[in-house]
């Protein structure tokens, strides 16, 4: 899939994801301060694609006003990544994007304001389809992977949760990366997609995705990935992630450690698909990982209607902690690695 992140003629132009699969619509953004809400509101979600936006809204924000010298451009951005920091707590793709950002406007001071915006938009770019190229070789390793456990022999059925897909990374996808390559290398013959409550990725994107690639799939309920393994329904579980803790725990939507614990139960591999941009070294593990709240209403609400009784009180966090233990392997643009240290 393309045109999911662009940067065009000073506009930062996302597809709106929320509007998946009922309708394509573009958002077109020139501030970073709209590109922050954008990604708290999740036009654009996916720990590569947040990280690639808030590339491109750093550059956008340094476009904003008429800066005399650098000074008074760097005192401005020092907001400008307040508020992109801020937008979404849990995946480190976006604080990874912005440092390199920060780095690539305090490199030389002493160039002139346009020059400095120049090599902004060139490491926005080089942030972007690097990452592109990462998914790639994270789909050929995780091929390679599936091929060296299952054999060549294929009829695979793989289950991966909410959607790491081109839609989450900009363009190409981790998970879907790697169902992507094993599918055409004739590995896997069916996908099992989890629905994904609150928000649906599963349903109206991972779906979406395959779909669009002819790749033959069924949706599920996020209750019945365990009835599935008890039957020997699937072989493998893939999955992404939005941050990766030192000691390999790993942050990803809400529900996959649940799938963990019961691919575990059942000796079904579990595999975690993500660049190397993913992994926080400085964040030691499951308890130094912020896990963002969203609002009580995705729970509430479907499709605006309220699906429970009045003052019903919920909880509603993004994410959960898949403990290293749960993991067979980290499928990363570098190789499948079995513990982090190996990336260090």
């Amino acid at each position: 899939m393309e045109n999911i992140i662009n940067y065009k003629k000073g506009q930062l132009i996302l597809l709106d994801q929320r509007n998946l699969p009922y309708k394509i619509t573009y958002k077109k953004l020139l501030t970073a301060k709209a590109a922050a809400a954008a990604i708290g509101d999740m036009v654009v979600r996916g720990a590569p694609a947040i990280g690639i936006t808030a590339a491109y809204a750093y550059l956008l924000g340094s476009r904003e006003k008429d800066f005399k010298n650098y000074k008074t451009l760097e005192n401005y951005m020092k907001n400008v990544s307040e508020k992109l920091l801020a937008s979404r707590p849990t995946a480190v793709n976006l604080k990874w994007a912005v440092d390199l950002m920060e780095k690539t406007l305090r490199a030389d001071p002493e160039l002139l304001v346009d020059k400095i915006r120049d090599n902004l938009f060139e490491k926005a770019e080089s942030i972007k389809y690097s990452e592109i190229e990462a998914n790639k070789k994270i789909g050929q390793y995780g091929s390679s992977e599936l091929k060296k456990v299952f054999g060549e022999d294929g009829n695979l059925k793989i289950l991966t949760h909410c959607n790491a897909g081109a839609l989450a990374t900009g363009g190409w996808g981790t998970a879907l990366g790697v169902i992507r390559s094993g599918f055409k290398d004739g590995l896997i013959d069916e996908v099992y997609v989890d629905e994904t409550r609150p928000r649906m990725q599963g349903a109206r994107l991972t779906c979406f995705e395959l779909k669009e690639e002819n790749i033959p799939y069924t949706l599920i309920t996020d209750g019945m990935p365990a009835h599935f393994m008890s039957l020997g329904n699937i072989d493998a579980v893939i999955v992404g992630a939005d941050r990766i803790a030192l000691n390999g725990d790993t942050a990803n939507k809400i529900g996959t450690s649940m799938v963990a614990i019961a691919a575990n139960y059942y000796n079904v591999p579990f595999y975690v698909a993500a660049p190397v941009s993913t992994f926080d070294f400085n964040c030691p593990g499951r308890k130094d990982i912020a896990i963002e709240e969203r609002s009580h209403e995705e729970v509430l609400f479907i499709n605006k209607k309220q699906i429970s009784p009045e003052e019903t009180r919920t909880v509603n966090p993004a994410f959960d902690i898949t403990q290293k233990g749960l993991i067979k392997g980290y499928i990363t643009e570098k190789g499948v690695i079995r513990n982090t240290d190996e990336l260090q």
